[in-house]
């Protein structure tokens, strides 16, 4: 527990939201996931959330980070979403996107490829005021915790989502376990969690500054999810077939995992 609360503690004092956003999703330099990681994330978010059975009142993502682009497909299906991270800064670039502040980071180019998949990429300043709509709240988070609003109580979720956050967050297998049972008591019955990330990662840079990831495999993820009372609908890993990025972020594969809670009689 110490080494993770050094880690976190250096997390909140050395990741730079800003510089984060350029490397990874930035027109210039962002190859680091356009090339891999946001022609497999999106498509697989636009399946699940334009299929039907994901849908409901409250979708809560835990772990957020700086980021918008996992909600686009998300904000036609949920009435309320609720936005998380355990960095203030990470949290302060949200309501910047939200409030549509001078400085915030220019995700359109995203929001097109979404509105794309939807069928009418020339929607996407409509896609970007209905997600500014939909997302209710930005709170403060810690998945390590038992309650990871805490002092606030999480509502009764239909969906639970976290995309690249707990490989940051837990330390081995055992830790990312607890934290998806966590989620579970969050869910409703019947109600969904769905988890994407990178495989066999160890690090990843921001800026000169590198952080430590989880190295997890494809059937540590499945045995998570089966040992915190979940089952699998659906899961995809895709291999990196283009290696040049890992002295920035060492991961070798994308997964995607769709798990329900299943409604207990």
């Amino acid at each position: 527990m110490e080494s993770e609360n050094v880690e976190q503690q250096r997390f909140l004092t050395d990741f730079d939201s800003s510089e984060y956003l350029k490397m990874y999703y930035g027109a210039e330099c962002g190859s680091v996931s356009n090339e891999h990681w946001l022609p497999f994330i999106l498509p697989k978010l636009h399946e699940t959330f334009s299929e039907g059975a994901v849908q409901g009142d409250t979708l809560i993502d835990f772990g957020t980070g700086p980021s918008i682009y996992h909600l686009l497909s998300a904000c036609e299906s949920f009435k309320t979403i609720i936005a998380t991270d355990i960095s203030d800064m990470n949290r302060r670039e949200i309501e910047k996107w939200l409030k549509n502040e001078p400085g915030a980071f220019a995700w359109s180019p995203v929001v097109k490829m979404v509105c794309e998949l939807e069928g009418d990429s020339t929607k996407w300043m409509e896609k970007e005021h209905k997600l500014r709509r939909i997302i209710k709240q930005v709170q403060k988070c810690d998945v390590l915790k038992a309650n990871p609003l805490d002092p606030v109580t999480p509502p009764p979720a239909d969906c639970v989502m976290s995309i690249r956050c707990l490989e940051s967050a837990c330390k081995d297998v055992k830790s990312y376990c607890e934290v998806l049972k966590m989620f579970r008591t969050i869910l409703k019955p019947g109600g969904y969690l769905v988890i994407a990330s990178g495989l066999h990662g160890s690090f990843y840079y921001v800026g000169q500054s590198i952080f430590p990831c989880l190295y997890i495999r494809q059937e540590d993820v499945e045995k998570a999810f089966i040992d915190a009372g979940f089952e699998i609908v659906k899961m995809e890993v895709k291999q990196k077939t283009d290696l040049s990025t890992n002295h920035i972020s060492d991961y070798y594969a994308s997964y995607f995992v769709l798990g329900r809670r299943p409604v207990e009689y």
